[in-house]
């Protein structure tokens, strides 16, 4: 029988995501108004899954 868990999802801010990819904050928010890097607007901030973050890494350097 399967248990019914919520979906848990962790969101990051620019600021984290600049920081993990060693990119600047601006490069971040060019990949999410470009819809290359999927991000929820909350406010007047962005916010990306860790998911997303992975599938665009993944996307963009296959190999590893």
């Amino acid at each position: 029988m399967a248990q019914n868990r919520p979906m848990t999802t962790n969101f990051l801010t620019v600021s984290e995501i600049a920081a993990r990819m060693r990119v600047s904050k601006m490069t971040v928010y060019r990949l999410v108004k470009s819809g290359a890097l999927k991000g929820i607007r909350f406010g007047r901030s962005y916010r990306v899954s860790e998911t997303a973050v992975e599938q665009y890494l993944k996307s963009v350097n296959p190999g590893h």
